[in-house]
């Protein structure tokens, strides 16, 4: 199954410390914010605010700051507070395509870093469908390796509860492929099974991959990443990028 991430591989080697985890909390919240403002701040009649407070617990976001997150997005108590989700797009070092995911209150600030970060790695922050044809949106459940026998008996679990396909291209977890408006659905057939997923997301899988086979532009693709995820407003990054082992390895050591 082609479309993995090369970038989600790269971020498990170089491992998030525990002095992120407040980045990780505020980033979630948003999420949780954008939901509750979209969808209403039921969970039970919110698909996407379901996700995002099951992230967030997965992740130790404390029930204190989900209901909190909750009560700002929906507008509950206070004054309404203006947040929005937006897709920026971009070329990274070797022509990659970057497609980044943001939940902001000012554009003007997001774009504004974002375009600092490409010219600092060799990139160009692009317009709005420059790349964007170059993935497709899915629904995704990640499901541990340690939670079924055999790749056929996940399979055919999946292909069951209404599944696309199915990714077995990480060493981790099997990630099974839906489409975004049968998440939900599929969810539900797959827990009914008594396989309990660690993720469930909207996501965006590359169509083709771009082989980098300079070093220099490994290097400089990874940093631009790693400088946008790290950004407050940014919730998730995709690319289209591919690097060999063997210059992977050298680009992760450092």
């Amino acid at each position: 199954m082609s479309g993995h991430s090369k970038w989600a591989q790269i971020k498990r080697k170089k491992a998030v410390t525990d002095a992120k985890r407040g980045a990780v909390f505020s980033k979630i919240a948003k999420e949780i914010m954008v939901a509750a403002r979209l969808g209403g701040p039921d969970p039970q009649a919110n698909f996407r605010l379901r996700f995002a407070i099951e992230k967030a617990k997965t992740s130790l976001v404390p029930q204190n700051n989900i209901q909190r997150a909750i009560e700002k997005g929906a507008g509950i108590g206070q004054e309404d507070y203006k947040i929005e989700e937006i897709i920026y797009e971009g070329y990274g070092p070797g022509g990659a395509a970057v497609l980044i995911q943001c939940t902001t209150d000012n554009k003007n600030r997001t774009v504004s870093d974002l375009r600092s970060y490409f010219t600092k790695y060799h990139g160009k922050l692009a317009e709005a469908g420059a790349v964007s044809w170059m993935f497709i949106k899915r629904g995704e459940i990640k499901i541990p390796n340690s939670s079924f026998k055999n790749q056929d008996e996940i399979y055919e679990l999946a292909i069951e509860a209404g599944a696309s396909d199915i990714d077995f291209s990480d060493d981790d977890y099997a990630v099974i492929i839906t489409k975004p408006e049968e998440l939900e659905k599929v969810q539900k057939n797959i827990l009914a099974k008594n396989i309990k997923p660690n993720e469930t997301q909207i996501s965006y899988s590359p169509k083709e991959h771009i082989e980098i086979t300079d070093i220099e532009a490994a290097k400089n693709i990874v940093k631009l990443l790693e400088a946008i995820e790290d950004h407050d407003d940014v919730q998730n990054v995709y690319s289209n990028f591919d690097i060999k082992e063997e210059i992977l390895n050298a680009v992760t050591k450092e």
